[in-house]
């Protein structure tokens, strides 16, 4: 797997707004790949590869979703198809084989039931990065300076409210997520 050649497609492919987001996962989620001694190199791809195809259109993200394998439910809500699809990117086109960086791709915006250190780190990297500014943000960043599993269920939690608020739908996987953190 190049990263460099990773690296300057995303730097190429998305918008600079985009790009400092990439750049902000990036730096957080090494330094939480630090913090719960896990590889630094996997949370470094994990966060590269991300949102590579965030900022395509919906029609390119629906038709890409038809050609490959999309865990259930994720096509009813088009914008979590970045994740997949990126997932699925960083297999064909980078040459990534590693099934725990392209898992934490590939949920990086749900979560799942048993999540990984890696899902976590990622998760939880694309929460609070520094250019993230949102309430609620600055306790998720306090729980995850001592629980990773903390911060996500804090997240998860933010995130529920602001989509029950904005009357939007709930993502099935995220509240089985919520659901299991819970029980641990």
């Amino acid at each position: 797997m190049d990263l460099s050649q990773l690296v300057n497609d995303v730097k190429n492919s998305l918008t600079l707004h985009r790009l400092r987001h990439v750049e902000g996962v990036v730096a957080t989620a090494v330094e939480l790949a630090k913090q719960v001694h896990i590889s630094e190199e996997q949370a470094e791809v994990a966060a590269w590869l991300h949102d590579i195809a965030r900022e395509w259109p919906w029609e390119k993200l629906t038709e890409a979703s038809q050609t490959i394998e999309v865990p259930a439910g994720f096509a009813s809500i088009p914008m979590l198809l970045h994740g997949p699809i990126a997932a699925h990117l960083g297999k064909v086109q980078y040459g990534i084989t590693d099934e725990q960086i392209l898992d934490a791709v590939r949920y990086h915006t749900t979560g799942r039931p048993n999540m990984t250190t890696l899902d976590m780190v990622l998760f939880v990297a694309d929460a609070i990065e520094p250019g993230r500014n949102y309430t609620g943000v600055e306790e998720i960043r306090a729980a995850a300076a001592h629980s990773l599993q903390s911060a996500v269920r804090l997240s998860i939690d933010n995130t529920i409210r602001f989509l029950v608020d904005a009357g939007k739908p709930l993502f099935p996987l995220t509240v089985l997520t919520r659901n299991e953190l819970l029980k641990r």
